[in-house]
């Protein structure tokens, strides 16, 4: 007998197209965020629950602080990341952009709490790295320089990792690691890279570290907060709305107060080697200090200015056979020139940095008003000159290069 044909023939599986599968993930997307006032806010005490941190902040905290404190000591850029890479969940971070989008004053208090106590715990072991460098002083510091100055880039990074990390954080479950390491990169840094200038002794890193820190802080909320506003969370009260938008505005003037101002003096790129740490004094505003200001005369004038001593040199005579005089003269002195002093004197910054060569690594930091000696003519090195100077502190003297412009000298050379 010939088989009867299956009642139930197998079905053929089909697979989504690609634009069904667009159209899927985009539904999921909208539909993570409520839609209306009120799932909006019950959604939002959900958020404000997940952004409380727990003990893993503050552990991953110190131990993020330990290692960027060891990359400052070894000036080393590969340990700085990997320190970074350490850095925890930045849910404080969250928890204080979330507060300011809800209005509410009391989580915000605490988020801030939460942030300031792993924010310490990372200036302690930074500053912890900073006593230990001063068994090795002086040593090349260039990466606490660097990280504790404003620079345009950052700021460009900063605000899209706080645009990615608030959407990230209400869009998904998931953990934000990689908007999270974008965010922390930008203020573990310069917070660290302050605690260490602050223990180091090294001029100009401290105060200018802090003043990076707090800005990027100010600038991440800010950001992050419009992110949320522009996703349609709103404060469910009055007062929310009024503690909203005062905390807005203090962001807002602690952004401009701090950061235009810096960015503006600060170096905006280019080539570190010639100008990323010393900020040039025109020529204009130079003005020439006395020479009782510098401690010593400083030219070497012209050759006609220098005056060869006359020999004190009176003939003898002496009654001999020979009645001929006798010249007697003394030897004649050989006049030294003059060294050639400078000030330092950078228009901002507070100092300018030594370096073993035109453009080469830092070897020293020098304060503004601080005496060197010119030791050579001015030379130039792609594009920008260069002077050779000495500077002595205590019993040791220490030679490299420094960029002319923030040299101030009282009557220069002919061929300064």
């Amino acid at each position: 007998m010939p088989a009867s044909p299956s009642p139930n023939p197998p079905l053929e599986e089909t697979r989504p197209t690609r634009a069904q599968r667009r159209r899927a993930m985009r539904k999921q997307r909208q539909t993570a965020i409520p839609r209306g006032a009120e799932g909006r806010s019950a959604y939002l005490q959900v958020l404000l629950r997940r952004a409380y941190p727990s003990y893993e902040f503050f552990l991953f905290a110190a131990l993020s602080g330990a290692i960027l404190g060891l990359g400052y000591l070894l000036d080393s850029q590969a340990v700085l990341v990997f320190g970074i890479l350490m850095a925890p969940l930045l849910t404080p971070v969250m928890g204080m952009i979330l507060a300011t989008v809800s209005g509410s004053g009391k989580y915000f208090l605490q988020a801030i709490g939460a942030f300031f106590i792993g924010g310490l715990l990372v200036f302690v072991t930074g500053a912890l790295a900073g006593l230990a460098v001063r068994i090795w002083l002086p040593l090349t510091l260039e990466q606490a320089f660097v990280h504790s100055r404003l620079w345009w880039t950052d700021l460009v990074v900063l605000a899209l990792g706080a645009i990615l990390l608030a959407a990230s954080f209400v869009r998904s479950e998931k953990k934000p690691f990689l908007p999270s390491v974008m965010v922390a990169y930008e203020l573990f840094y310069p917070l660290s890279a302050a605690a260490f200038g602050l223990a180091s002794g090294v001029g100009d890193i401290f105060p200018q570290g802090v003043f990076v820190f707090i800005a990027h802080l100010s600038w991440a909320l800010l950001f992050g907060a419009l992110t949320l506003f522009f996703l349609g969370f709103r404060p469910a009260k009055a007062s929310g709305w009024v503690f909203s938008l005062f905390t807005l505005a203090l962001l807002l003037v602690i952004t401009i107060g701090l950061l235009l101002p810096k960015a503006e003096d600060e170096p905006v790129g280019g080539n570190q080697a010639q100008n990323a740490y010393v900020a040039e004094m025109p020529e204009s505003e130079t003005e020439a200090p006395t020479a009782a200001m510098l401690g010593t005369q400083t030219p070497l004038p012209a050759a006609a200015s220098q005056k060869t001593p006359v020999p004190n040199a009176t003939p003898s005579l002496r009654a001999t056979v020979n009645p001929e005089p006798t010249l007697t003269a003394t030897a004649t002195l050989t006049p030294e020139p003059t060294p050639l002093y400078a000030l330092i004197a950078a228009q901002s910054g507070g100092g300018a940095f030594m370096r073993r060569e035109p453009g080469g690594a830092v070897i020293l930091t020098l304060e503004n008003n601080e005496l060197v000696e010119a030791l050579s003519t001015p030379l130039e090195y792609d594009g920008v000159d260069w002077v050779q100077v000495k500077v002595t502190r205590g019993d040791q003297s220490f030679e490299g290069w420094i960029i002319q412009s923030v040299l101030k000298t009282a009557t220069p050379s002919p061929d300064w």
